[in-house]
């Protein structure tokens, strides 16, 4: 219970701020971009909560994410996200740890999102992807934030390799996966999202039927003196994807004219979720 652990940090903020500016060159010369996994993460007790605070898919507040380049789940309304994992979030974007990531990741001013902007927390059941993408650059509502740093939160507990559901870290030029992060219990990815830092879980998810990939989602922004140039997610097709990349550079199209929408008009994804849930009922 919340009640028992309020005396408990959740996370240990002074030994991440020590790990963080120690592995900060490590981090920076990362290959094939700056990156970095961190393991046992949030304290034990306040990972197990947050797991077990998860809610269902089917629960009030999700964005369905379904279509040719993605099948997944999203929920990034503060007030429908469980207490604890509000927690959570509220740690994870205070001031002390983004200053801590900032050292990281060498990127000085870094800013959290209170509206947690396409992130939140995610969730993807048997049969989710993510094909591999760059990461939108800019905050779709807010003109002169520039976005840098993704940090993933894995609460997947007895997850097994052959489940998949990798986050796969591709070269820059896209011919070759570098690097694999599997979505274990406790484990923290952190990258940089630059125009060429390609990544997902493109294969579908194998996991059993009452299983799901869960993560907290958090993005990290700057603050620029002028508007940063504006470029939705930019999905990428593998070399071994055939002619798939057809249907993979068309659905992306489809998705930069609703990205421009979103931020000539300010809507969210509710929106696109509700149109796109009349063609996925069954799912």
């Amino acid at each position: 219970m919340v009640e028992q652990n309020t005396q408990h940090q959740i996370i240990d903020l002074e030994r991440w701020s020590a790990t963080f500016r120690n592995q900060a060159s490590t981090y920076q010369q990362a290959s094939p971009y700056p990156h970095a996994q961190f393991d046992n993460f949030l304290e034990d007790w306040a990972a197990r909560q947050a797991m077990n605070a998860f809610p269902r898919v089917q629960d009030q507040g999700w964005i369905h994410y379904v279509h040719i380049n993605e099948k997944k789940h999203g929920l990034n309304k503060m007030n429908l996200i469980p207490g604890f994992l509000q927690e959570v979030i509220r740690k994870l974007n205070s001031e002390e740890f983004v200053t801590a990531l900032s050292e990281l990741t060498g990127i000085p001013g870094l800013k959290a999102d209170p509206s947690l902007e396409g992130g939140g927390l995610h969730q993807s059941r048997r049969g989710g992807y993510l094909n591999i993408h760059a990461d939108f650059t800019v905050h779709p509502h807010k003109r002169t934030w520039r976005r840098r740093v993704n940090l993933l939160v894995y609460l997947n507990e007895g997850w097994k390799p052959e489940y998949k559901g990798d986050l796969e870290l591709w070269s820059r030029d896209m011919k070759e996966c570098v690097q694999k992060v599997s979505p274990g219990f406790n484990r923290c990815a952190i990258f940089n999202t630059d125009e060429d830092s390609f990544h997902g879980l493109p294969d579908p998810i194998e996991c059993p039927e009452d299983m799901t990939r869960k993560s907290i989602a958090l993005y990290y922004f700057t603050e620029e003196k002028e508007a940063p140039r504006v470029r939705a997610t930019n999905y990428q097709a593998r070399p071994t994807d055939g002619f798939k990349a057809f249907f993979i550079w068309l659905d992306k199209q489809a998705v930069n004219i609703y990205s421009r929408i979103k931020r000539a008009l300010g809507i969210n994804d509710d929106i696109v979720s509700k149109i796109l849930n009349l063609f996925n009922r069954k799912k």
